[in-house]
């Protein structure tokens, strides 16, 4: 068991597991709330495990202790997880959880995408192929029906 739990197959499964009841919890929750006062709320409770994490598993460490390049990609992730949130609270709120998650799932594809470009990554014409059905089943279960 010891050695699944470092396995990052692992951790991405759960990862996804936890992903689908954000959406179905943020469904049932946005229902009579503002999306945005919703991704507010949200954040609270995260900003708040994520500190409970940290200091009970004593991974605490001095802020000057991080470089600046770590900083400044940090934030601008932070940005980008901000600005992911409140487009995924918004789509919520108009559309289907079983619509707008395959749609919000399309980031696998850009990641791959970006990888490649931007992080000098490789991908084998398999990969590649994944990657295609993964946008291919995404737009069929948002749009099918």
């Amino acid at each position: 068991m010891k050695n699944v739990m470092l396995s990052w197959t692992f951790w991405a499964l759960l990862s996804a597991a936890f992903a689908a009841l954000t959406a179905v919890f943020a469904k049932i929750g946005i229902e009579n709330v503002n999306s945005d006062f919703a991704t507010f709320i949200r954040t609270i409770v995260i900003l708040m495990t994520a500190s409970l994490i940290v200091v009970a598993t004593g991974n605490w460490q001095q802020p000057t202790t991080v470089s600046a390049k770590t900083w400044i990609f940090l934030v601008l992730s932070g940005l980008a997880t901000g600005a992911s949130w409140i487009c995924y609270f918004r789509a919520l709120k108009i559309g289907d959880a079983a619509r707008v998650a395959p749609i919000d799932k399309l980031s696998v594809v850009f990641v791959a995408v970006f990888a490649v470009l931007f992080l000098g990554e490789k991908l084998s014409v398999l990969n590649w192929l994944g990657i295609i059905l993964i946008a291919t089943g995404a737009v069929l279960v948002a749009y099918s029906g």
